[in-house]
């Protein structure tokens, strides 16, 4: 039993921890609500910012509570028996709240930094529960509703003008009649027999960049279908820029690889569980990380992954691929995870320390991704079984990550350890597939350069190792320690040689800087047979030349902010 002194320490702490949550959800929500005004006033830049400004939020307002909980319960700030009232205290009174699980993850961050837990401590901290059991308060949702009476024109100007925002459609008419025709050319049936019985849209404009999305599905007799409207702010007004439909092109909108949206949901679970319903191959952990509730993302990916765990037998490996100079990257076979631990040296010809690449991750989780960089989530002290490890992987991280990774008991530790989606390494994509997909593959990568580029990221590294193919057939980049900013950079052309003694040289005959990049030796390097780089130049040739990547780095430094679009309109767009 409690005394009243610790029945009052237990109240307070609990006190604290749901003030600071509802603090910080009042300040995520505070700066998600910007991107109305952003997308109106065409404030790129500013929406940039407040993808920064959210991310940071989270760690912010965990650090502020840890200090005013620890000030309060003093020399017992640290004693497991009167956290684990604390826990069950807090938690009796979160039944049947909407979203209780980010109040749950959250209450978990504050005790991990108090203690420094090593992988979960039942009596410091939530489980949480799997998704189908909280499916009840996610019907919580507000969704509209349009029934459909035989006209789709009559159905999407109500949508769209429900949806409006301060500045009016340039051609309400012309935007009714792309919705239509596309809604009927997708879902054309030869016997006519698919009956349209109404759509539905998540109440809450979902904002990403320089796109507005109206999130919704098609409802059949038998079935649903995805609908996606994709909404530009142009010089006339705001115009529907895409109808999106097939689950690759949807899927591609909220992957992994693009910045997190801003959305007002009165319940995210909900959303989840709406997204889910459109997307049922979409992992559920990285659609709560799309909605920008990271920790929230990285908890349900945890959970899923040791369930997995506690029903395979496989092993975790190091991963398809040539040798990494700066991480050892494992996975295991039957998921599609990768596990990525910093080496405790670095192999030549790097120089980076151990801090360039922390700070080139961090850079990589507050950029817009534009569709070509992985989402990697940042993780400390997991433990996975160490009988699960293969003798090969157990020696690799014992001779180079003693630092970060040990075993503890029958459990291998990882102090820090980065987590994203396998891909397909191109280098060994490009050696299993025909030549059609060859070329094609090598062209994406060309254009993802492009993509990029033009979100001021140059890759550093541009070996063909360094990027994957998604299933979707899509060129990502996925290693970041050598990333920077394109304005960073100062691309050269190579100096002419001044004599026959220069040219004889083995290294270079004029001064290098740390900065310094010749596009032209890019081809020299990205192991492509004579036919890729024929393709290759045929299509990318300026990627080779000083005078391009210079032209992108201008725009840059004049604050002409261009951005990606995902989906299929490439190139970038003002």
């Amino acid at each position: 039993m409690l005394n009243e002194t610790q029945r009052d320490l237990v109240a307070d702490a609990s006190q604290i921890i749901y003030n600071g949550f509802i603090r910080y959800n009042i300040n995520f929500y505070r700066i998600t609500r910007r991107a109305r005004s952003r997308f109106e006033e065409r404030d790129w830049k500013g929406h940039q910012q407040d993808i920064v400004d959210r991310v940071d939020l989270y760690e912010k307002c965990v650090q502020r509570i840890v200090i005013q909980v620890n000030k309060i319960l003093g020399d017992r700030s640290t004693d497991h028996e009167l956290w684990n009232e604390i826990r069950h205290y807090f938690g009796l009174r979160l039944d049947n709240m909407p979203d209780a699980g980010f109040i749950k993850t959250f209450f978990n961050s504050i005790t991990r930094r108090v203690f420094n837990t090593i992988g979960t401590d039942l009596n410091l901290e939530f489980v949480s529960s799997s998704f189908d059991e909280d499916l009840e308060l996610a019907r919580s949702l507000y969704i509209r509703h349009y029934p459909y009476f035989g006209s789709l024109e009559q159905t999407f100007e109500t949508v769209l003008e429900d949806f409006g925002h301060s500045v009016p459609y340039s051609d309400l008419d012309k935007d009714t009649a792309l919705i239509a025709a596309e809604i009927e050319a997708f879902t054309h049936c030869p016997d006519g027999t698919r009956e349209y019985i109404s759509f539905e849209f998540i109440d809450s404009v979902f904002y990403q960049a320089p796109r507005a999305y109206l999130v919704g599905r098609i409802v059949f007799a038998d079935s649903i279908c995805p609908l996606v409207i994709a909404l530009k702010n142009g010089d006339a007004g705001v115009e529907v820029d895409a109808v999106l439909m097939s689950d690759e092109q949807v899927s591609i909108v909220f992957g992994y690889t693009r910045s997190y949206y801003f959305a007002e949901l009165n319940s995210v679970m909900g959303a989840v569980g709406f997204l889910h319903s459109i997307l049922p191959s979409k992992p559920i952990n990285e659609l709560y990380t799309i909605l920008g509730r990271l920790r929230q993302g990285k908890t349900e990916r945890v959970r899923i992954f040791n369930e997995h765990l506690k029903n395979t037998n496989d092993q975790f490996v190091l991963a398809a691929g040539d040798r990494g100079l700066v991480m050892i990257v494992f996975t295991l076979p039957s998921y599609d995870l990768v596990f990525k631990v910093i080496r405790d040296r670095f192999g030549y010809p790097k120089t980076i320390s151990r801090q360039d690449v922390l700070d080139k991750y961090k850079l990589v989780s507050k950029h817009d991704r534009a569709g070509r960089l992985i989402d990697t989530q940042e993780f400390k002290n997991l433990e996975f079984p160490v009988d699960r490890f293969s003798e090969e992987l157990l020696q690799e991280l014992a001779s180079e990550a003693g630092k970060t990774t040990r075993i503890v008991g029958d459990q291998m530790l990882l102090e820090h350890v980065y987590v994203e989606r396998r891909v397909r390494p191109l280098n060994l994509y490009l050696r299993e597939v025909d030549q059609a997909a060859r070329e094609l593959a090598i062209l994406d990568y060309g254009q993802a350069l492009r993509d990029l580029a033009q979100t001021n990221i140059f890759p550093g590294d541009l070996l063909l190792k360094n990027f994957g193919l998604t299933r979707h057939r899509r060129v990502l980049f996925y290693d970041y320690d050598e990333v920077a900013l394109v304005t960073e950079c100062n691309f050269r052309e190579i100096p002419q040689p001044h004599d026959e003694m220069d040219e004889m040289r083995s290294g270079s005959w004029f001064y290098v800087n740390e900065d310094d990049i010749f596009p032209e030796e890019f081809i020299n390097f990205l192991a492509m047979d004579q036919k890729l780089q024929e393709v290759f130049r045929a299509v990318h040739s300026d990627l080779l030349t000083a005078d391009y990547w210079r032209a992108v780095k201008q725009r840059h430094l004049e604050g002409k902010t261009s951005v990606v679009i995902p989906y299929s309109k490439p190139g970038p767009v003002d």
